[in-house]
């Protein structure tokens, strides 16, 4: 088995990311203060406090029981789209004794996002974000020198039709349209409203910046500070030109389980090419789904759908897709495990295009 693939150092994960969890259910409060983090991973807890018409000290006690039973964490995401890497969707077959450990390692690289073992566990799916040269590596020497690898096939995402921290409609259905509006004006009154100068490069200190940032999306200015060598305000301004120039975003990760979701499944659709654009115009309504792109390989529409029970799924797919005349074949193949769910930092080789 390569030691290449199978110890790849990268981040490390949160401790316990990989142990089994105990789930617990989140109140409407809870899911009120997620959705806000969802649409500014960084705002102060007391302006969720204010919309909320709660004590700000009741915000920090739910965020630190988020963060502590159910693993909540906000990351900063580089958006693909601004720079020069390719994004990929892969699908692997290892044998049963090393399955396990080779998506923890694919799950530990910072050149992946959501990593997840398919049913019957030997099927591991990832999306990778990479430069050419990189994914070349991946796909062309480490994957082929892990010999317990016995299938693999790669589809380059052409088009995300649906993903990112808004989703999926059940983590954003707490707040009211009014509290939405709200936050999204103390957003765009703040970082995000400010004029920056357009961003043609990013410096070393930039990544740094990113990469500590997808390791703690909320840590403070000070910290940024001390963590780059510059000053509070400087920190603050690179800041808000990354945000405001679509460079960087903010995700929430928490595992879909504490919304009550048990069946999870990728769906590989083929379309007719002529109705590709209508038929996933039409599928991004639907609300069990949470991704969807189109995709190179015999299949062109790959989605993720969330369900509360295997009947639920059933139902979606006997009666939701039923109705799409267009979608000629489809493969549906069940999330087994999730482990991780969050877009990747890119390597600083990359470049705004």
């Amino acid at each position: 088995m390569s030691q290449t693939l199978l110890s790849v150092p990268g981040p490390r994960r949160p401790e316990g990311h990989f142990a089994e969890t105990v789930v617990s259910r989140v109140d409407e409060l809870d899911q009120c203060i997620i959705h806000a983090l969802r649409i500014d991973g960084r705002v102060p807890f007391s302006r969720i406090a204010e919309v909320l018409d709660v004590s700000t000290q009741t915000v920090a006690r739910r965020y630190r029981r988020l963060s502590s039973e159910m693993s909540l964490r906000v990351v900063g995401v580089v958006n693909p789209r601004r720079s020069s890497g390719e994004k990929w969707i892969l699908r692997l077959t290892a044998s049963p004794n090393t399955a396990q450990r080779v998506a923890e390692s694919l799950a530990r690289r910072d050149d992946t996002t959501w990593v997840r073992r398919m049913s019957g566990g030997n099927e591991i799916c990832f999306v990778t974000v990479t430069d050419s040269a990189a994914h070349h590596s991946l796909l062309f020497h480490e994957i082929p020198r892990a010999v317990s690898i016995t299938e693999v096939s790669a589809h380059r995402l052409l088009h995300a039709y649906l993903g990112g921290p808004t989703a999926w409609q059940g983590h954003t259905t707490a707040l009211t349209d009014g509290q939405q509006e709200e936050l999204h004006q103390a957003f765009h009154s703040s970082d995000g409203a400010e004029e920056h100068e357009p961003l043609t490069s990013l410096t070393q200190t930039d990544w740094h910046l990113l990469a500590t940032l997808q390791r703690n999306g909320r840590i403070s200015y000070t910290d940024l500070a001390a963590e780059t060598g510059l000053s509070s305000s400087t920190v603050t301004r690179r800041l808000a030109a990354l945000r405001a120039g679509g460079i960087l975003t903010f995700d929430v990760e928490i595992g879909a389980e504490v919304y009550g979701i048990t069946t999870q499944a990728l769906l590989w659709m083929s379309v007719a090419p002529a109705h590709l654009d209508q038929v996933a115009r039409t599928l991004i309504q639907h609300r069990e789904l949470a991704f969807l792109a189109s995709t190179t390989g015999p299949t062109n529409l790959v989605a993720l759908v969330l369900c509360r029970t295997p009947a639920e799924l059933h139902d979606y797919l006997a009666h939701s897709l039923s109705t799409l005349d267009s979608i000629r074949t489809l493969e549906t193949s069940p999330v087994q495990k999730t482990l991780k769910t969050c877009s990747p930092f890119l390597h600083s080789s990359l470049r705004l295009a």
